[in-house]
């Protein structure tokens, strides 16, 4: 049964083998190993390489042209090469900013806001001798009573599913 892995899951086991093998006897018709920087290790029809110095895998198989080996693809790479781009945009971004803008701040995340919601209709809040608060309102007794209703709903829903399980394994009876 094939075991499905991700590209750096599959180099991280590779590496460990080749590891593990402590450089297992070669044929003569296998790549050269450059005075110990590669490890060979048998694979299918041909090699795993890692080179021990950049920690780099390819797999090497000899095919009518002679031996070519591939580079396994690194998935690290990739979403370190992603996370570069991402943050030369966002710095790209913060300097158009500060460009139109001088005055804004760009260091502080923007306030998130639900453009579903219903605006709220305008109270000023309750500011004491220059300190800011906050007040949450608490719900209503009608809120109470419609979230009480869905969760003994839902409780009875799950214990009408439970028994529907509990017959069905005994064969129909309780």
């Amino acid at each position: 049964m094939p075991i499905a892995m991700s590209p750096s899951k599959l180099s991280i086991a590779i590496a460990a083998i080749l590891i593990a093998s402590g450089g297992a006897a070669i044929a003569q018709t296998a790549p050269d190993t450059e005075n110990g920087r590669y490890a060979l290790s048998p694979a299918g029809d041909g090699f795993l390489r890692l080179d021990t110095r950049t920690g780099a895998v390819s797999t090497c198989t000899n095919s009518s042209a002679g031996w070519a080996c591939y580079m396994v693809p690194d998935e690290r790479a990739a979403l370190d090469a992603e996370v570069g781009r991402l943050q030369a945009d966002n710095d790209k971004l913060k300097g158009e900013l500060a460009a139109r803008a001088p005055s804004a701040k760009t260091d502080e995340a923007l306030p998130k806001s639900d453009q579903l919601k219903k605006p709220e209709p305008k109270t000023e809040p309750k500011v004491a001798e220059g300190e800011r608060k906050i007040e949450i309102p608490l719900p209503s007794d009608r809120d109470m009573d419609r979230m009480m209703s869905f969760v003994e709903r839902a409780w009875r829903r799950l214990i009408e599913m439970a028994n529907r399980v509990q017959r069905d394994v005994n064969g129909g009876k309780i």
